[in-house]
C-alpha cells in the first residue's frame, strides 16, 4: 500500500500483476501446522489457568484494573470519549453494553452477545504466534503466517510485532567467537561469572536458577543445551559492544543494548530480522535481506519494477559453517534442545536449532534451519503479562518448536515443492580447524583467541 501511495498508483483498480516469492504449498503447510498446534496450546493454556485470568505481575498476582486500562487504548473507546467526552457515563454504559457479534474461537465462529468490555476481556485469553519461512540461498519469503486469524486478529507478529528473544539470541554471542577464533570444542566450567551492573554485581543464573553447577563442557553442548553462565562468559570476554555490531552485520536491524543481559536475548526483535540473520549462517556468511515481491506489472504486462536481492557478505564462510555445526549441536549433543524433534526428520538429514524462553515464559521461540529453509516461530500472548503460570508448559520447546516440526513434516511429506533432506554445505576451501573435539587440545591461556578473563571481576 505504502509503495502505491507513494507513486500515485491505485493499488485495488489499476490491475496490478504482483508476482511474490510465497509458496502457496508451503503456506498452507505453515498455516495448518500453526492451527494445529496453537488450537492444542490454548485448550492447554485455559486448562493450566482454570478459569483465571492470565494478565499477571513478576509476582503472578493478577494485574488490577488491566482490562479497563486496556480498553482505553481501543478504537472504541476513543470513538466514545470524542462522542460523549472523556468523564461521561455514557462511555462507561457503552462499554458496558451488550450487543450480537460474531467472535473466534477454535472449534468455529460462535455468535454471542458481549459488550466491548466482554470482546476485549475474551480476546486477551488467547495466545498468539507468528511464523516465517525463508529460503536462504536466495532470500525468498515462502511463507509467512502474521497470526492465526487475519480476520479476527488485525497484527502481523512477523514483522510487526517486536519480543525478547530470549535463548535464540545466543547464536550471536557464539557467532562472534567463533569470528574470533574459538572453537565449538572449547571447553569451560558452567559457573556465572559476575558484572557489574549499576553498582551493584550481577551473576547471570541459568534456568533452574542456580550460578551453575561447575560442569566442564564444550561451548557447543552449552549452547545445544542453553547454558546461560557459559554464554555470559563468553559475553564477557568478547564484550557487549562487539556482539551488538556483530549481530547487526548478521542481519539484526533492533536496537540493541550494550548490556551483559543481552546475551540472553532481553532487546526487543522481529521474527522477521531474526530468520534473516540465521539465514547469513546457511548462506556461508552472506546475508541477504528477506523479500517476498520479486516484481510488479501494470495492466498491459509492462514491468514497473523488479525486486533485485539486496545481499551482501556479513562474515566469512569459516565462521558462517562454524555457526551451523554449533546449531547442529541442539539435535546431537546429548540433552540438546532439539533433539526432541521426531526422528522421521533428523533421519537422513542435517537440521539445526535453537530454543528460546524469556522471564515467565513470556515469549516461546524456535527457529529451525537446514541447507534449503530457514523458519520460525514466536508464540506468546498480546502481552508480556499474558503467559502460561508455569515456566515449563510455555518454554519453546513446548510452544514454538512443534509447530516446526508439524510444519517440516509437511513440507518433506510433499516432494513437489522441492525442498528436500540433505546436508549443509562446506566451504569450497575445507574448514580451517578439525572439528573433532575428542581430538582437540584445549588451549592455555597465553593461546586464547581473545585476552582472558577473571570470572569473578
Amino acid at each position: 500500500m505504502r509503495y502505491c501511495n507513494e507513486r500515485g498508483i491505485d493499488l485495488w483498480n489499476s490491475g496490478l500483476r504482483i508476482y511474490t516469492t510465497i509458496d502457496s504449498r508451503l503456506q498452507r503447510y505453515a498455516e495448518d501446522a500453526v492451527a494445529e498446534h496453537m488450537k492444542f496450546l490454548q485448550t492447554e493454556f485455559e486448562k493450566q489457568w482454570e478459569g483465571k485470568n492470565p494478565w499477571v505481575d513478576d509476582d503472578r498476582k493478577e494485574i488490577p484494573n488491566f482490562l479497563k486500562t486496556r480498553i482505553k487504548q481501543t478504537p472504541v473507546y476513543k470513538a466514545l470519549v470524542t462522542k460523549y467526552g472523556e468523564k461521561s457515563d455514557s462511555v462507561r454504559i457503552m462499554l458496558n453494553l451488550k450487543k450480537p457479534m460474531t467472535v473466534f474461537t477454535w472449534k468455529g465462529e460462535r455468535d454471542t452477545l458481549f459488550s466491548s468490555m466482554d470482546s476485549l476481556n475474551f480476546y486477551k485469553h488467547f495466545l498468539q504466534t507468528g511464523l516465517m519461512s525463508m529460503d536462504p540461498n536466495t532470500g525468498h519469503i515462502k511463507a509467512w503466517v502474521g497470526g492465526f486469524n487475519y480476520k479476527y486478529f488485525k497484527y502481523d507478529h512477523v514483522r510487526q510485532g517486536k519480543r525478547q528473544p530470549g535463548s535464540t539470541f545466543k547464536p550471536f554471542v557464539y557467532g562472534l567467537a567463533m569470528e574470533s577464533g574459538y572453537s565449538p570444542c572449547y571447553e569451560l566450567e558452567d559457573i556465572a561469572p559476575s558484572f557489574k551492573v549499576s553498582g551493584t554485581t550481577w551473576y547471570p543464573p541459568n534456568s533452574d536458577g542456580t550460578r551453575g553447577h561447575g560442569e566442564k563442557m564444550t561451548i557447543r553442548h552449552a549452547m545445544a543445551t542453553s547454558v546461560n553462565s557459559i554464554t555470559a562468559q563468553m559475553m564477557k570476554a568478547l564484550g557487549e559492544e562487539n556482539v551488538v555490531e556483530f549481530a547487526h552485520r548478521v542481519g539484526i536491524e533492533s536496537k540493541l543494548d550494550a548490556v551483559p543481559s543481552l546475551c540472553l536475548g532481553v532487546s526487543d526483535v522481529s521474527l522477521f530480522e531474526m530468520i534473516g540473520a540465521y539465514s547469513t549462517y546457511v548462506n556461508s556468511g552472506y546475508h541477504t535481506v528477506p523479500f517476498y515481491i520479486t516484481r510488479i506489472e501494470d495492466k498491459n504486462g509492462n514491468v514497473i519494477e523488479n525486486f533485485v536481492p539486496k545481499t551482501r557478505q556479513a562474515i566469512s564462510d569459516q565462521t558462517a559453517y562454524k555457526m551451523i555445526y554449533m546449531l547442529r549441536g541442539g539435535v546431537e549433543e546429548e540433552g540438546g534442545t532439539s533433539g526432541g524433534l521426531p526422528y522421521e526428520l533428523k533421519k537422513d538429514n542435517e537440521i539445526g536449532g535453537k530454543t528460546g524462553t524469556t522471564n515467565n515464559a513470556s515469549d516461546g521461540w524456535y527457529v529451525g534451519v537446514t541447507h534449503d529453509l530457514v523458519t520460525g516461530i514466536w508464540v506468546g500472548g498480546d502481552e508480556r503479562s499474558i503467559h502460561f503460570p508455569s515456566w515449563i508448559f510455555g518454554q519453546g520447546t513446548r510452544t514454538a518448536r512443534p509447530i516446526w516440526a508439524k510444519y517440516m513434516t509437511k513440507v518433506y511429506a510433499d516432494p513437489n515443492v522441492g525442498v528436500k533432506k540433505g546436508p549443509f554445505r562446506i566451504p569450497a576451501s575445507g574448514l580451517d580447524i578439525s572439528l573433532d573435539c575428542k581430538a582437540f587440545e584445549q588451549p592455555d591461556s597465553t593461546q586464547l583467541p581473545v585476552k582472558p578473563w577473571d570470572i569473578n571481576n
